[in-house]
Parts: structure tokens; sequence; C-alpha cells
């Protein structure tokens, strides 16, 4: 092989190299030039995503995440109601730049998706009756728990071990352990929060075990292979956080002043760097 072609075919290796890196970054590119951030939010799913009853607009903390994260980039935000089932599909295919839509990292979308550093860690809790002796998940292996069929909290009773009495909504599976056809039920802890509190002017006061069933880090969802707008994304997630930002829409649709009563006792880190179970 002559030099003259060992040069022509680092040159075009180098060609190769530089139109890898363009096509990376062509997503960035495109979202910026043309200065709005297409973002992918549940459709009705309060207080994440709904329609405002007076407005009619779309309202709620993934709402005002997305607006906050677009503002950071230098960007507007444009919200795009999703059904849950769409959420990893239509970033996946392009129709959206990001899924901002409490989208919990497991292994199936991560295969499918890249994901942002978690802005919070959902978790997965049991509630048991006030009365019951236990207080860790490991005391209830083997036992009945009730919870939605299909969700995670279901996956979740299956791997502590217990035995999983599923119904088609956390209403029923709340009553479940009321009419003692389970011995607790599990859900996220937004809605056990909410369970617990009602229990106690409704039937059986019920307790939250402090220690999670499973951990679920939330970030945004992007299609894969864009580094260029994963970084983006990372830094301006960072940046609210560092600001305060993310702590005052969390008050403002979860916090202690709201029907949910939640604290985000969590702050944006590298997913490499969070310890927990991976879900399929």
């Amino acid at each position: 092989m002559s030099k003259k072609t060992v040069f022509r075919l680092a040159a075009i290796g180098c060609c190769l190299s530089a139109l890898t890196v363009l096509a990376h970054a062509d997503q960035w590119d495109e979202i910026n030039q043309r200065k709005e951030l297409k973002c992918g939010t549940f459709a009705d799913v309060p207080p994440f995503a709904a329609p405002d009853p007076k407005t009619r607009e779309m309202v709620g903390f993934d709402v005002d995440l997305c607006s906050a994260l677009a503002k950071q980039l230098g960007l507007t935000a444009k919200v795009t109601p999703l059904s849950v089932e769409a959420r990893v599909p239509e970033v996946k295919l392009g129709r959206v730049d990001v899924t901002v839509a409490n989208l919990a990292y497991t292994k199936s979308r991560g295969e499918q998706i890249q994901f942002s550093d978690p802005y919070y860690v959902a978790k997965e809790m049991l509630a048991v009756k006030a009365s019951d002796p236990g207080t860790t998940k490991a005391d209830f292996k083997g036992k009945r728990l009730s919870s939605t069929k299909g969700s995670t909290s279901e996956l979740s009773i299956k791997m502590n071990g217990s035995e999983p009495v599923t119904f088609q909504d956390t209403g029923s599976a709340f009553m479940a352990v009321q009419q003692n056809k389970s011995m607790g039920m599990v859900a996220n802890t937004m809605t056990i929060t909410k369970l617990v509190n009602q229990s106690k002017t409704e039937g059986v006061p019920l307790k939250m075990i402090k220690e999670p069933m499973v951990l679920q880090p939330i970030g945004v969802g992007m299609k894969k292979d864009e580094p260029v707008l994963l970084a983006k994304v990372n830094a301006a997630l960072m940046a609210l956080d560092k600001a305060g930002e993310i702590d005052k829409i969390w008050a403002k649709w979860l916090g202690p002043n709201t029907e949910y009563k939640m604290t985000r006792d969590e702050k944006v880190m590298p997913l490499s760097e969070l310890k927990f179970e991976l879900l399929p």
C-alpha cells in the first residue's frame, strides 16, 4: 500500500469521525436553532401534568419543570401531552425532544432511550395497619400484600418475596387491607401518604413502613446516542437544583402545604452514583 493510499484512508477516517460527532450533535443543534424544546408530559395525571379545569392549559409539576429546563437552556417550552404508554416511544421516534413525565429508569427503558441524571427518586412504599408490629419490609416476606395489577408496586411485592393480591385500582387495594384480605398495600409514596392520612378518619388506621420496597430514579428521557443533548440537560438540571428552582416547583405541587405533603430530600446527582436495584 502506497503512502498516498494510507494518507487518503486516514483522511477518510478523520472525516467519518467528524461526521459521527456532527451527527451526535444534530439533535441539540436542531433544537437550538428552532429555540424550542418539545417536551412530552402526561396527558392527564395530576399533579404532574393535566389540563387546568378553567383554562384547559396544561399545568403541573412536570409542566413547570419542562418550562424551567427550557428557560435554563435558552429555549421556550412546547408541551405535548402523552399517554403513559407513549412516554418512551415518542421520544425514541423523535416526535418530542425530551420526556418529562415522572419517568423511572428501568432496564428495559434504558435499552431504548437515554436518561438524564435523576432529579428525584420515587419510592414504592408499604402501608400496614398501625397496630401491626412489623417495622421493615422483611417482616412481610411471604405475607399477602395488595397493589394495582401490572404495576411496579406488584413487581416490588414479588421482589420482596411476598404474595401479591392485585386489583385494578389503588382504592380496591386499600380496601383489601381494611377488610383483612391482605396484610398491607404497596404504592408510590404520594399515594401511600394520602391513604395513610385518609385512614385516620376512615376505617382502620394505617402506618407507612419507613423502608422503601424499591427505589426508582426519575429522570428526563431522551433519544439514545445524543451526548451533546444529554450533557446540556444534565448541566441545566444541576443549575436549576443549585438555584433552588426544582425545590420551588416541588413545594408548589407536592410539598408540605399540598394534599400530598411530600418532602424532597434528594438532589440532582449522577445516575452512576446512585445505589439502587434496577427494575426489569
